[in-house]
């Protein structure tokens, strides 16, 4: 694989947000996508906060048919309307409602995003998400980061796979980009208390619980790519880099203070440039074969070694690639959303 932006990801050069990084909107320019996609459909999920919106903004430069999953229609209108205002000349944008937080409205906005997608669905992001609330329960009374992060996306994937085969050809391979985290390196899935049902909510560990669904973010893509590359659908899984978003706003003062600190914010990358992986390994020339692998900074990273920090290393964890848990995975997944045999 190219490593054409690994100088400017180089650690000791980094100036912070702003810095040489590339942005999602550079991503599209570099691979001479402007427009060239006018015959392709992306989701995206959350797509009205964040790096999401960047995601969109860039995405919508190719030309592409963009859906956009939002949990406010009126507030997605308004970066819709942004993102239009600054290139009328991109492709079409579609919004679909889906609250997360809930398995019937994923499989409403499922049905919806068939309607609209017209039977073609190349590119499928997963990128909503939140982090590190006190312990919560969705709509379906799982922990609502499993249930948010993971069981959602799950789902909704579950329910446009047929779409995204059917889409896909040697020439353009369908793709799955799951959005994890550095913090998946916090804990592996786990496939014993997915829910934390066996502590009370004094004993509730919310990093334990971000880590859990950031690990099944990557086990998601890894079952993709083992199971679906012979017929041109793979999953890829990726860290978007340090950014300071409002996912951050359910954190103390004390879990925030290391991430203020002036080592933070020169790694740190503005919104813009935290799209820009997802962007790449979207609709990157050079990824379109390729799945099952760790991605930051724009590029494949190795193992960690357990010894560095998260300001120094982007390495994955050892439980990350891990065969029989992302089967089992797929298996109490499908239990938790109410997948039968066929579905």
């Amino acid at each position: 694989m190219s490593t054409r932006y690994a100088s400017v990801h180089n650690r000791t050069t980094l100036s912070g947000p702003g810095d040489a990084r590339p942005t999602a909107l550079q991503i599209i320019s570099d691979e001479n996508l402007t427009n060239a996609l006018s015959d392709k459909t992306i989701l995206i999920t959350g797509v009205s906060s964040g790096i999401g919106v960047e995601t969109l903004r860039a995405l919508h430069a190719t030309g592409a048919h963009c859906i956009g999953t939002v949990r406010s229609l009126s507030a997605g209108q308004s970066v819709v309307s942004s993102i239009l205002a600054s290139n009328p000349n991109g492709g079409a944008i579609s919004l679909v409602e889906i609250e997360l937080g809930s398995l019937d409205s994923v499989h409403r906005g499922a049905a919806e995003i068939l309607r609209v997608c017209s039977g073609d669905l190349n590119i499928m992001i997963c990128n909503a998400g939140i982090m590190a609330p006190p312990l919560r329960r969705t709509k379906d009374g799982n922990e609502s980061q499993f249930g948010v992060n993971h069981l959602s996306h799950f789902l909704l994937f579950n329910l446009l796979t047929s779409t995204l085969l059917s889409s896909a050809t040697p020439e353009f391979p369908s793709r799955v980009v799951t959005v994890s985290s550095l913090g998946h390196r916090e804990s592996t899935v786990r496939l014993h208390d997915p829910n934390f049902l066996a502590q009370d909510g004094n004993e509730y560990n919310k990093w334990l619980g971000y880590g859990s669904s950031k690990t099944a973010n990557i086990w998601m893509a890894n079952y993709i790519t083992r199971h679906y590359s012979a017929q041109h659908l793979h999953g890829i899984s990726l860290h978007p880099g340090l950014i300071f978003t409002n996912l951050s706003r359910e954190m103390s003062e004390e879990e925030a203070a290391p991430f203020m600190a002036d080592e933070a914010k020169r790694v740190s990358k503005s919104v813009e440039q935290g799209a820009a992986t997802s962007v790449l390994v979207a609709v990157g020339k050079e990824w379109r074969d390729k799945g099952g692998v760790w991605v930051s900074d724009c590029q494949i990273q190795e193992k960690w070694d357990g010894k560095k920090g998260l300001l120094e290393d982007d390495g994955y964890a050892e439980w990350a690639f891990d065969e029989a848990g992302e089967e089992e995975l797929w298996r109490v997944s499908r239990e938790m959303v109410g997948l039968k045999a066929g579905e």
